[in-house]
C-alpha cells in the first residue's frame, strides 16, 4: 500500500508539475502573441526648434462665411456672375471642386469670353475649369502668386476648415459641398508630385484617450476619409499613452500656386492687374460673364454682410528634409482661442507651425502671445519625444 502511494503521489505531481509547465508555456505564448500584434515601434525624428531658428511669421485673413461658401449665379444688369468664394480655411483643398461646379453653370452662356477676379487658388483654379471648357479667360487681381492670401496658408487636404456653424446649411448646401469635396480630392491625387508641391504624408496626434482614432466627420462622403490608426504604447514616440496615425495630402503654396499660373499662362491666360471697388467697376468689364472669386473682397465688392475673417497665422522654423511627418496637438492646450489646437507641417519653405484662428479680427499684425504659445507648445512636445 505504501509503494502504490507513493506511485500516486509521483504521478500526481509529475502531472501538477506538468501543469504548471503547460500554465507557463500557455502564459509565455499569449505574452509572445501580444508583443507580436504590436506594430515595431516608429522612429520619427522630431524637428529641431528653438527661438532662433524661427525664420518668419505669416498672416492670413480666410473668408469665413458661417453658413458656408457661395457658389451660384445671378444676373446684374446684363452680366451673368457666377459666384465662388468663402470658403474659410478650405480654398486650397474645395477650389477644384468648386471651380468645376461654377463653370459648369456657365455651359450654356452664349459667350466664351470669361473673367476671372481673384488670382488666389480660388481664382486659379477656377480659371483653369473653365480653360478646359474652351473659355478664353482673363483673370483681374490686384495680386498675384507669392503675394495672395492662399500663398500664406498651410495647405493641407483639409476640407471642413473654417465649416464651424452647422445649424445654418441647408440640405441642398451639404449636397454641393460634397461633391466639391469629391472632385477636389480626385483631381488632387492626379496632380501628386514636384511639378505641382503635392504629396501624401503621415500625421500624428498625441493622445491619452484610446478611443481617439473611432470618430469620423459624416459630413465628408466616405472615400475621402482615409481612415485613422490607434497607436498603443510602445508602438510611437510620443510622450502620450497613445498617437493617432492618419495620412493626407500635403500642398506647398509656393510651388502648388506658380505651378497653376504658368498652366493658365501656357494656355492662353491673360491678368489685368486692376483693383475692383463697386459693382459699377465691375460692370465696365469687357467680358459678359464674371467669375466671383474674390474670398474676403466679396464683402464690399458683392455687399455680403455675412462675409467674416479668420485670421490665421503661421510662424515657421528653418526647413528638416528629414522631418517627413505632420503632427496635431502638444501636451497643453491653454489658449485664448479655445478649441484651437497647435499643430506642425514639415515643407521644403520650412517648417511650419500653427494653430490660430482670430474671428473678424482684420489686422495683419502678429499675436505675439498666440506666437509664444504655438513654438513653446512644439518645443514641449519634441523635446519630450526625444525623452521618451
Amino acid at each position: 500500500m505504501s509503494r502504490m502511494r507513493r506511485r500516486v503521489l509521483l504521478k500526481s505531481g509529475a502531472l501538477a508539475a506538468l501543469g504548471l509547465g503547460f500554465g507557463a508555456c500557455a502564459s509565455r505564448e499569449i505574452r509572445n502573441a501580444d508583443v507580436a500584434s504590436r506594430r515595431p515601434p516608429l522612429r520619427l525624428t522630431p524637428p529641431e526648434l528653438s527661438w532662433d531658428r524661427i525664420i518668419r511669421t505669416t498672416i492670413g485673413l480666410r473668408p469665413h462665411r458661417p453658413s458656408g461658401f457661395v457658389l451660384r449665379a445671378e444676373k446684374i444688369d446684363g452680366k451673368t456672375v457666377i459666384h465662388d468664394y468663402g470658403h474659410g480655411g478650405a480654398g486650397m483643398s474645395l477650389s477644384w471642386g468648386t471651380g468645376q461646379i461654377a463653370a459648369e453653370l456657365a455651359l450654356d452662356h452664349s459667350s466664351r469670353r470669361a473673367a476671372v477676379l481673384g488670382c488666389g487658388a480660388v481664382g486659379l483654379t477656377c480659371a483653369r475649369q473653365l480653360q478646359r471648357r474652351g473659355f478664353e479667360v482673363v483673370i483681374y487681381a490686384m495680386a498675384v502668386p507669392p503675394d495672395t492670401t492662399s500663398n500664406m496658408s498651410l495647405a493641407g487636404f483639409t476640407p471642413t476648415s473654417g465649416l464651424l456653424e452647422f445649424r445654418l446649411r441647408t440640405p441642398e448646401w451639404e449636397e454641393q459641398f460634397r461633391r466639391a469635396v469629391t472632385l477636389a480630392y480626385r483631381q488632387l491625387q492626379l496632380l501628386v508630385g514636384p511639378r505641382y508641391g503635392i504629396s501624401w504624408i503621415h500625421n500624428y496626434t498625441p493622445t491619452n484617450d484610446e478611443h481617439a482614432a473611432s470618430g469620423s466627420f459624416q459630413l465628408l462622403p466616405k472615400e475621402v476619409q482615409t481612415g485613422q490608426t490607434l497607436l498603443s504604447p510602445g508602438e510611437h514616440p510620443f510622450p502620450t499613452k497613445y498617437a493617432v496615425e492618419s495620412s493626407m495630402m500635403r500642398i506647398e503654396p509656393s510651388i502648388y500656386l506658380e505651378a497653376l499660373l504658368a498652366d493658365f499662362h501656357l494656355f492662353g491666360g491673360r491678368i489685368v492687374i486692376r483693383k475692383l471697388d463697386t459693382i459699377y467697376d465691375l460692370m465696365s468689364l469687357s467680358e459678359s460673364l464674371i467669375f466671383n472669386c474674390t474670398g474676403l473682397g466679396a464683402k464690399s465688392l458683392f455687399e455680403d454682410e455675412e462675409l467674416v475673417p479668420l485670421k490665421g497665422q503661421l510662424t515657421v522654423a528653418i526647413p528638416q528634409p528629414e522631418v517627413s511627418y505632420g503632427t496635431n496637438g502638444g501636451l497643453r492646450t491653454p489658449s485664448a482661442m479655445p478649441g484651437i489646437g497647435i499643430h506642425m507641417m514639415p515643407r521644403s519653405d520650412g517648417i511650419i507651425l500653427g494653430g490660430t484662428s482670430e474671428k473678424g479680427v482684420w489686422t495683419l499684425d502678429v499675436n505675439e502671445e498666440e506666437k509664444k504659445r504655438i513654438v513653446e507648445g512644439h518645443i514641449e512636445l519634441y523635446q519630450a519625444m526625444r525623452r521618451s
